[in-house]
């Protein structure tokens, strides 16, 4: 049991390391450093993503802060075991400085930066010119950064806060989010023409139980899998990818 653990770690690891591959060569000559991560409903993994997405960047070598950007929901907090004297609202409101803020996880390079609970109106929060400034600050910090956004299909925070970052992942939980949830939740998305989706992320999918395995989408949309075909599939909360939708 121990060593199925062990190996659907390694599974999540590479599939993360396979994500952030994508990201780098989505855009070679203009390099996404500023990311937002979101989904058509709660309840698919946005936020796992978000994480193993930043665990893979800190184990590249390269600083990535991580900020909750689900005000109304958030759970990244608790995910990470991490707590901090102050977040999101007390920065824009000049209560404390962003370094104060910002807390370290426990990994090398990966930084975290909390929201407030009950925040006050989170959506005219995000349209202000502060927390504008707010994202440009932090990219000048931080080789990357990942906002953890709320999902599409229920507040307009994800899109006013994809359309201030170089590129939104969008994630689909497999047997889960109905077809008409997620095309309305990107076409919502596409309506801004300052919002870049990079990608998609395909979460809670099937996997072979091969540690080496994963698959990806090419862009005519053709699955191809690399790893042993001789292994047995089976349901792991681990992730695919598809760049460059």
């Amino acid at each position: 049991m121990a060593k199925a653990k062990n190996t659907d770690k390694l599974v999540v690891q590479n599939a993360a390391k396979t994500l952030l591959a994508n990201i780098r060569f989505a855009s070679v000559d203009d390099p996404i450093r500023t990311i937002t991560v979101t989904s058509s409903i709660p309840n698919e993994g946005k936020s796992t993503v978000s994480i193993n997405l930043a665990q893979a960047i800190a184990t590249s070598g390269k600083s990535v802060l991580l900020v909750e950007a689900d005000m109304r929901r958030r759970s990244l907090s608790d995910m990470l075991g991490v707590r901090s004297r102050g977040g999101l609202y007390a920065v824009l409101s000049e209560q404390i400085s962003i370094d104060q803020a910002i807390v370290e996880t426990g990994q090398k390079n990966f930084y975290f930066l909390d929201a407030e609970p009950h925040i006050p109106n989170p959506a005219d929060i995000i349209v202000s010119h502060r927390f504008a400034k707010l994202v440009k600050a932090l990219s000048a910090k931080f080789h990357y950064v990942i906002f953890d956004a709320p999902p599409v299909g229920t507040f307009i925070d994800a899109a006013e806060i994809a359309s201030l970052t170089d590129g939104t992942l969008f994630v689909v939980r497999e047997d889960f989010t109905k077809r008409e949830e997620a095309l309305n939740a990107i076409g919502q998305l596409k309506k801004s023409e300052k919002v870049k989706l990079i990608g998609t992320v395909m979460n809670y999918c099937e996997t072979e139980t091969s540690e080496y395995y994963y698959s990806y989408y090419t862009k005519d949309g053709k699955k191809v899998k690399k790893g042993s075909d001789d292994q047995g599939t089976s349901k792991k909360g681990i992730f695919t990818n598809r760049a460059n939708v």
